[in-house]
């Protein structure tokens, strides 16, 4: 742990390393531990516990044993806990930040942002902890009154992503506290400490023992397997790879169980003739550099009208040359490095195919630095139609711009994707960008903006991109179950 300042020791230091389970901080059985590394320099900040299949068998048990006690437990009393929860992380933001920005590279900046907007599902979800409710009416026919209740899913397996570490926690724990389920939460081997300072906070604020339970491992599918395949367990939500996303579903479907699925995509960011460039490339700037561009929301194709593609394509190329690279716990750095040597590998190899078939690089286009796991901010202009970069998720800080002529071009190659998550679109016609958004074939389409996750906004996909919400009102309706009781009132 060399190079670190006093302060980073410190915040690293504060977060517990071991297995959540029941309410205790433990080793794993084997004693095993899990290495996690700073992205921008390669070496190792800390050790966690590494989890066996004996290990989540007792998460889930304790789950389990802790569900009837939970589900009974007032919905007032639930939405405090989540309240409390919001404000301890967002009093604790400046540590939280820096301790993301160690193990996943974000800058400071970045992570200071995803901790307040990971920190809004705790408040939005205490809201709706209190607002779940059912209905009574008279059977069409008369005679019998018709009754309608929500209920708890029961205990649940979150599996979480390394990209927002503490974001894609809190998007899927605070609508099933507000529920009133229990769960085992697996965060990423490469970012598992955000997770594991984020349930420190939650049972300083009250979670009773055994509601969330948290378990760290490097050995993901022999120790999530058999919870999915565990009759006890009722609920899975997945955030990842569409690749993973299918097993687990397979894994799933012995048992039928209640599935979520937030898997991947392949953006498309539509500009058409008639935008406002400067909003268009303000925009693009936010799609694609959000997260040094490893977000599923990723703007991952710039499909521009031909009128437009140069100017846009330069003023773009000159935005993100500008950017600063470097290590994100660094005064003005802008872009930090990619998780791994295996992720920078997959995006240079994209760069490669399309620069040899024909793309001109326009700015970056290559590795930066000896240490660390940079590549430089990259535009790609008259990008052909066969390059893999318009069909592969990049996840990375790389823009490949092609041209369109007509408003059902532009439509059909946004919509020429297995992929449905996102698509972010720009006019200044309204009637344009109704005909679009309604086209298009993703779960959400961001209109002039390219930002499109809120909280109070329900998040996710169509297609390869997956199923269920996450967020809004609709958030919290993927952990409860609805049961209906007949009434005979003569």
């Amino acid at each position: 742990m060399t190079g670190l300042s006093e302060r980073e020791r410190a915040v690293l230091d504060a977060v517990p390393t071991g297995l959540l389970i029941g309410g205790t901080w433990r080793d794993a059985a084997s004693g095993r531990r899990l290495d996690v590394e700073d992205p921008a320099t390669g070496q190792v900040i800390a050790t966690v516990a590494d989890a066996d299949v004996q290990d989540g068998d007792a998460a889930l048990t304790a789950a389990v044993e802790a569900q009837a006690g939970w589900a009974a437990t007032p919905p007032r009393e639930r939405a405090e806990i989540l309240r409390r929860s919001f404000e301890a992380v967002m009093d604790r933001q400046e540590d939280l930040a820096l301790l993301m920005t160690l193990e996943m590279g974000k800058s400071l900046a970045e992570s200071r942002g995803e901790i307040a907007y990971g920190a809004e599902f705790l408040r939005w979800f205490s809201e709706e902890a209190v607002r779940v409710h059912g209905r009574y009416s008279v059977a069409p026919a008369g005679g019998s009154r018709l009754l309608t209740m929500k209920q708890p899913v029961g205990p649940c397996l979150l599996i979480t992503p390394w990209n927002f570490p503490l974001a894609m926690g809190t998007r899927k724990i605070g609508p099933a506290v507000a529920a009133g389920c229990t769960m085992v939460v697996k965060p990423a081997s490469a970012t598992p400490l955000s997770m594991l300072a984020l349930a420190d906070v939650m049972q300083e604020a009250g979670l009773p023992p055994g509601v969330l339970n948290v378990v760290t491992t490097s050995s993901t599918g022999a120790v999530m397997e058999p919870l999915i395949r565990d009759a006890r367990l009722r609920k899975l939500s997945f955030t990842g790879s569409t690749e993973v996303g299918r097993r687990l579903v397979e894994q799933s479907a012995d048992q039928l169980l209640r599935v979520s699925m937030e898997l991947g995509g392949n953006a498309p960011f539509l500009v058409f003739a008639d935008a406002d460039l400067d909003a268009a490339v303000d925009g693009a700037m936010l799609a694609k550099m959000r997260n040094i561009g490893e977000a599923c929301t990723a703007a991952n194709r710039f499909h521009v009208h031909a009128d437009v593609a140069e100017e846009f394509s330069r003023r773009l190329a000159e935005r993100m040359a500008a950017l600063t690279v470097g290590r994100g716990t660094d005064d003005g750095v802008q872009v930090g490095p990619l998780v791994d040597e295996r992720q920078r590998s997959t995006v240079d190899e994209l760069v490669r195919d399309a620069v040899a078939r024909g793309a001109t690089v326009l700015t970056g286009g290559e590795r930066v630095g000896d240490a660390g796991y940079f590549y430089a901010p990259t535009v790609l202009g008259d990008v052909p139609a066969g390059a893999r970069i318009l069909a592969e998720e990049v996840f990375g800080p790389v823009a490949p711009v092609t041209t369109f002529r007509t408003d059902d071009e532009a439509v059909a190659a946004a919509n020429d994707t297995p992929y449905g998550l996102v698509a972010y679109v720009f006019t200044r016609d309204l009637d344009r960008a109704l005909r679009v958004a309604e086209r298009l074939q993703t779960g959400m389409v961001g209109l002039n903006t390219g930002v499109v996750s809120n909280p109070a906004a329900p998040f996710g996909g169509v297609k390869a991109s997956g199923f269920g919400r996450e967020g809004g009102f609709e958030g919290i309706e993927e952990y409860l179950e609805t049961k209906y009781v007949g009434i005979s009132l003569p």
